[in-house]
């Protein structure tokens, strides 16, 4: 079992070995801001080709990661998770049978990621997919609250929820948003399979772009003037009627 902290590691060298051996364990990479930009070419491109966030920082920040070391302004937040590769992890999956995956798009409490990663492992979710972008990373809150099950089921890092979402279609899956202002309720949703449950920002909801785009757009039926609820909440509810449904078949 994975276990929950996250750690640094620190220099040139031990960054790029990381990104070539173990690159799907890297969270971010940190970079000293007074850097040239062109003396770490294959790092950023490594870092670009893999999905992992690469930021330039102050020193201070640097500093404050990993106190006085030689770091050389290199950092990199390394996870015991490992995370999947869309392609690795299709290839294994026989869409011919039931197959779900729910998609995030920009989930930014970590309390609510490692709610969704709990439910989706204990509802028999078969991935959930994570982007870089504007989206909690798999931290040592996220593996807390999911109770120790972030990882038992793959965890699909992507760049952002667009290319996921380009990725799921062109592999044929059905792509369901879940949206307050629709005008199904979940009950009289079709579930096609291969299916993928779109859950949006806490605040925002699915981005405009993607909400238009979605196959179908459910929400939940809602009294005594509620207006939504929590993302992991719907995410949960949108993966045991899934179940649910398989269960009947």
């Amino acid at each position: 079992m994975p276990k929950t902290e996250n750690f640094f590691i620190y220099g040139r060298k031990p960054v790029e070995e990381a990104l070539s051996a173990r690159s799907k364990q890297i969270d971010k990479i940190f970079v000293k801001n007074s850097i040239s930009s062109n003396s770490y070419k294959k790092i950023y491109e490594t870092a670009f080709t893999n999905h992992i966030p690469l930021v330039t920082v102050p020193e201070a920040k640097i500093l404050s990661l990993v106190g006085r070391v030689n770091h050389q302004g290199f950092v990199a937040l390394m996870s015991n998770i490992t995370y999947s590769s869309f392609f690795d992890w299709i290839e294994t999956q026989d869409l011919t049978k039931r197959v779900a995956v729910l998609l995030l798009d920009g989930i930014e409490d970590p309390h609510n990621l490692g709610a969704i990663l709990r439910t989706a492992a204990a509802a028999g979710v078969n991935a959930v997919m994570v982007p870089t972008q504007n989206q909690a990373p798999v931290n040592a809150t996220v593996f807390k609250t999911s109770a120790g099950t972030a990882g038992r089921i793959p965890i699909i890092r992507v760049h952002d929820t667009s290319q996921g979402f380009k990725d799921l279609k062109l592999a044929g899956f059905s792509i369901v948003g879940l949206d307050g202002l629709a005008e199904n309720e979940i009950w009289e949703a079709e579930f096609e399979n291969p299916i993928a449950f779109l859950i949006g920002n806490e605040g925002k909801g699915i981005s405009k772009g993607l909400l238009k785009k979605c196959d179908q757009l459910i929400k939940f039926p809602m009294e005594h003037n509620v207006e939504s609820l929590n993302a992991s909440v719907s995410a949960a509810l949108v993966s045991y009627e899934w179940k649910r449904r398989g269960l009947i078949i």
